[in-house]
């Protein structure tokens, strides 16, 4: 079986749903509280690569330290974007779910559906 990990934050209600979701359809998932273990950039790195985005695809563009830090400047490369992600982690939208093979952002929680049913 595949391994089965939820970027979570157990203070929003979508990551809150969404990992009631993959337990209810019978997952156990790794969780991983991003706000207190950040994923590194090369976890990142391999998190964009599973959901076929770029790393500005993935920021929480409302976040304070969005604005303080200029990430808005299209002319920032895609490493400082992971690093501010890695040194920020409030930046990263929630709840990202990531098997071996692919990943998906649970926003709405039912998007994680067809990830856990490839799984069976």
């Amino acid at each position: 079986m595949s391994e089965l990990i939820i970027y979570h934050n157990p203070r929003c209600s979508k990551s809150r749903a969404t990992l009631a979701l993959i337990e209810a359809q019978g997952h156990t998932p790794t969780i991983v509280e991003y706000l207190t273990t950040p994923p590194t950039v090369p976890e990142l790195q391999d998190i964009i690569k599973k959901l076929g985005i770029h790393p500005r695809d993935i920021l929480r563009t409302k976040e304070e330290e969005y604005k303080s830090l200029n990430l808005a400047d299209q002319s920032l490369s895609d490493e400082a974007i992971l690093a501010a992600i890695t040194e920020h982690p409030r930046l990263l939208e929630r709840p990202i779910v990531v098997t071996n093979n692919q990943a998906i952002i649970g926003r709405p929680p039912e998007n994680v559906l067809p990830l856990l049913a490839s799984l069976t």
